[in-house]
């Protein structure tokens, strides 16, 4: 068999860099490309060159952005696999820096796509990461019907009024798990983003004749998470206010249910739709099959982190944000026999290990609240 080799874009960050050790270990030669952002890697230890001392030394290192000329091509050299992680990342930043999010989201994903359609490579398999953002609220179910239904998103008066679950007719409906088949109601220009280029590397796979599957990641966490950066997961923003002592904020009443997947069980899904010689361009849910509620992940971090502090409920809720949203996983277990291995509590450990050997964290979520409210995006 050939040597495999796969290139990672953003592959110094928090899914990248899991994801370039599993590659590693499967017997993958591995590329990354990275533009080492200083708001992902600043407060990160880095080597004498700009990378995270975490990187696997066996890898090649690119260091560049995809918009620039003639970047990702040069990556392209003896690459056989392709995975596309690079994004500017956040749904409350999404809505202030518009520009630079549809830049860096969906035209760094078109000059991935042309490069690929016009200069000679050996790409063989695509994966993109999509995200669970671009369904906007998950399913529901009508307890008067029993039908799943996919309603509208919430009003600002609804939201105003301090009415936080979905309604139909004035009443409440039941969320379920979503599956692939939801219409998409992206809330956000991140949501929207990342929509758009999931169907951009899906249309274009499939006309190069590229297998290429895009998976929708859930709430993702782990070891590696930017601590320091007010507008990643949820997890590493509230364990940065925990850390300096101060609450987790938590918007609405924090009784929106997610799915936390652990980063290893992400990296595991690339994994194994790489490895994987089907030939289908479609999407899948990665996630863990468990729902917990904003407010109990902050209850559990603090016990974790032995700080006796409660999450402060804003009761406002933040423009492009949803109620509840969390997966079926059934479709990517049935297709690639993908399942989840790290349970709520054994990842949680391997997070919270790691966060007591990095470098203590600025909080700049109050920071983050701020600027959001002064752009009129809290409700």
């Amino acid at each position: 068999m050939p040597q495999r080799h796969a290139l990672i874009t953003g592959g110094a960050g928090f899914i990248g860099s899991h994801l370039a050790d599993v590659l590693l270990a499967r017997g993958f030669e591995v590329t990354v490309l990275d533009a080492l952002s200083p708001q992902v890697h600043a407060e990160a230890e880095l080597d004498a060159d700009g990378w995270p001392t975490y990187l696997a030394p066996n890898l090649r290192r690119v260091r560049g952005d995809i918009l620039d000329e003639g970047v990702f091509e040069h990556c392209l050299t003896g690459v056989t696999h392709l995975v596309h992680l690079a994004a500017s990342v956040g749904v409350g930043q999404s809505m202030t820096n518009i520009v630079d999010y549809t830049r860096n989201n969906v035209m760094a994903a078109a000059v991935i796509l042309e490069t690929l359609s016009n200069v000679r490579h050996d790409i063989e398999r695509i994966a993109v990461a999509s995200s669970m953002s671009i369904y906007g609220e998950g399913e529901y179910l009508n307890p008067a019907t029993g039908e799943t239904v996919a309603p509208d998103p919430r009003s600002h008066d609804q939201l105003k009024a301090g009415r936080w679950e979905l309604e139909l007719d004035g009443e409440p409906l039941l969320p379920t798990a979503t599956t692939e088949r939801k219409l998409l109601q992206p809330a956000s220009i991140y949501a929207i983003n990342k929509r758009d280029h999931e169907e951009m590397f899906l249309a274009v796979g499939r006309a190069l004749e590229i297998p290429t599957i895009a998976l929708r990641l859930f709430n993702a966490y782990g070891s590696r998470q930017a601590l320091g950066n007010p507008y990643t997961g949820v997890a590493a923003i509230f364990i940065s206010r925990l850390l300096n002592d101060q609450p987790p904020l938590v918007f609405e009443d924090g009784e929106q249910r997610r799915d936390f997947v652990h980063v290893l069980d992400v990296a595991d899904a690339f994994a194994a739709v790489l490895e994987s010689d089907l030939a289908v361009w479609d999407c899948y849910n990665v996630g863990s099959g468990r729902t917990v509620s904003v407010a109990e992940m902050a209850g559990a971090l603090a016990r974790l982190l032995h700080k006796n502090i409660a999450p402060e409920r804003l009761n406002r809720s933040r423009v492009g944000d949803v109620r509840h949203c969390f997966p079926d996983i059934s479709k990517i277990e049935r297709t690639f026999g993908v399942r989840p291995r790290r349970d709520f509590a054994s990842g949680m450990e391997e997070l919270i290990e790691w966060v007591d050997r990095a470098r203590r964290p600025v909080d700049r979520g109050a920071q983050s609240l701020r600027e959001l409210t002064e752009r009129r995006l809290v409700v």
